[in-house]
């Protein structure tokens, strides 16, 4: 995969889902929530400027951000601004 951000734009791949609760029941595909966190592959420059790294984990808001598949994966574009902090 070979794709750059522009401007404050950042190239998130979201983490795995938990598929089993604590007491061992499945959760079915249609009942979970897709993570609100994820990992920086790829970092626009002004985005850099702000202190986000690639590798960096990173929280973000439910409903930012747009979707798009590269390689037949699924990944997320995000502005900066809607990262809502690191995890450190």
């Amino acid at each position: 995969m070979n794709f750059q951000p522009l401007a404050n734009r950042v190239l998130i791949e979201r983490e795995e889902e938990v598929t089993t609760t604590a007491s061992g029941i499945i959760i079915p595909d249609n009942a979970k929530e897709k993570p609100l966190q994820g990992k920086v592959l790829a970092v626009g420059p002004d985005a850099k400027e702000e202190g986000i790294n690639e590798g960096d984990t990173v929280v973000f808001a439910k409903y930012g951000g747009s979707e798009i598949v590269l390689d037949d994966k699924e990944y997320l574009i995000l502005n900066s601004d809607e990262i809502l902090g690191l995890i450190k």
